[in-house]
């Protein structure tokens, strides 16, 4: 599993990343570039992602073995958990697996159930059949705010999610479309700050918001001019928010 990791200086926290379907790990850049130097970092690309090779079975659970494999690789302590759409997923899951070691929790466009079968199965049959680029104008509409999609940056992102393998991509939708983790919101515990996109179609603030709601004392925070990916549209408002919710 490809991945990359920048151990923390002395006292200052690590944080663990987890992307979004038909993304890779470079979808964090803006907001580490913006951390302090001494902070630790851990991200990697998921099963099916990037440089990840695919495993024969695939869900929510496995994809947060694989997180657990890099923390106990790299004997990380604690560390502040920080998931983007399904890797928001993997978050909820791992603040339950680990409760002693996540200290903070930051979900970001994400859901404790996203989507129906009936969304998922014709994306998934598509995507197998077509390629991703078939439905890759349709994605991007909903990842991006309209006026980000007029942006030279918009063609790098495109080109990631195109190049994403599509048995990969099929594999984590059908992850998602499998997981509900909402009867286990209310055993969070960990202060949790939750973001969401005001353009983001594919997890429209209302249902972030209500996810928000099932875990006691998280804050939630809209971020304007944001679809999908607030943290490549808006990774100033982004990272100011990550900050202040660490040293608050």
């Amino acid at each position: 599993m490809f991945h990359g990791y920048r151990p923390a200086l002395g006292d200052a926290p690590t944080l663990v990343f987890a992307n979004s379907l038909g993304t890779d790990l470079r979808v964090w850049e803006r907001i580490v570039a913006r951390l302090p130097d001494s902070w630790g970092v851990l991200r990697h690309d998921k099963r099916g992602h990037g440089l990840s090779a695919a495993r024969a079975t695939l869900s929510i659970e496995t994809l947060t073995d694989d997180v657990e494999t890099l923390l106990d690789q790299y004997r990380v302590g604690d560390f502040a958990g920080v998931g983007l759409s399904v890797g928001g997923l993997v978050m909820q899951r791992l603040a339950l697996r680990r409760p002693a070691q996540m200290t903070h929790l930051v979900l970001s466009d994400t859901a404790a159930k996203i989507g129906s079968p009936e969304i998922w199965n014709p994306r998934i049959e598509t995507v197998l059949r077509d390629g991703i680029a078939a439905i890759g104008a349709a994605i991007l509409e909903r990842w991006f705010a309209p006026a980000y999609r007029q942006t030279e940056d918009f063609a790098l992102w495109q080109a990631m999610l195109e190049r994403t393998p599509a048995a990969g991509y099929a594999q984590v939708c059908a992850a998602i479309r499998d997981a509900d983790y909402t009867a286990d919101l209310a055993r969070i515990a960990q202060p949790t700050l939750v973001l969401a996109g005001a353009e983001d179609s594919s997890t429209p603030p209302a249902l972030v918001r209500a996810m928000a709601a099932g875990i006691a004392g998280a804050r939630f925070v809209e971020i304007g001019a944001a679809g999908h990916l607030p943290c490549v549209e808006q990774p100033e408002r982004f990272t100011a928010e990550l900050l202040g919710h660490l040293r608050g």
